[in-house]
């Protein structure tokens, strides 16, 4: 006998590359969806077609928990939220119309930095990678270093993913200036840069980058 699993998925509308209802449509009927959007016209007509939810962003914990709640009374009872056979259909219209919305995203160029009394712009291909601390993002270039006040969750939304990878919480690197990676225990890593002493951590939850590698 075999068992169905059926998961669940929260997708960002607006997200980087695939934007959410593109990537929903990839994931089909195998997973319960909840949209997370600021762009509640499309996840409304989606939710109304057999997407489980939608959340509006900013969202609370009781709203999130409302959520939740019902994601577990339709795991545990599938029959009783069967979906509307027209949701793939919605979806694909729903991305097209989206992704002309949105248009083609801008990509960073370069980076405003602030040395000593001047304010340099580094062209992002000269970046070597960006880590960040409490306050403040590390940009770390072939010319020098200097401190930014972007934060690695916008960085990693503006950069291109083509080059630029999240490997940890607080690191972000250029691909392009990986020598190479050593994998360690635990499901870790570190990354060696081309002709640079320093090594940058891979998290377990980055490691799938580089596995391949």
């Amino acid at each position: 006998m075999y068992k169905l699993f059926i998961y669940s998925s929260f997708m960002d509308v607006h997200m980087p590359g695939m934007n959410g209802v593109e990537a929903a449509r990839c994931i089909g009927r195998r997973a319960e969806l909840v949209f997370v959007t600021a762009f509640e016209n499309y996840a409304v007509e989606a939710f109304r077609q057999g997407a489980i939810d939608y959340v509006v962003k900013p969202f609370d914990e009781e709203r999130l928990g409302d959520t939740v709640q019902r994601l577990q009374t339709r795991l545990a009872h599938p029959a009783l939220g069967a979906r509307d056979a027209n949701l793939d259909t919605i979806l694909e219209r729903l991305a097209t119309d989206l992704r002309e919305r949105l248009g083609p995203q801008r990509r960073l160029g370069f980076i405003k930095a602030s040395v000593g009394s001047t304010v340099r712009m580094i062209p992002v291909d000269e970046v070597l990678y960006f880590r960040s601390d409490t306050k403040y993002t590390l940009v770390v270039w072939q010319g020098g270093e200097a401190l930014i006040r972007k934060t690695i969750r916008e960085l990693a939304d503006e950069l291109d993913p083509e080059h630029f990878t999240q490997v940890h919480r607080s690191v972000i690197v250029n691909l392009r200036q990986v020598s190479h990676v050593r994998h360690g225990g635990n499901e870790t890593a570190e990354l060696q840069l081309k002709d640079r002493p320093e090594q940058l951590p891979v998290s377990r939850s980055y490691l799938h980058v580089f596995r391949q590698m």
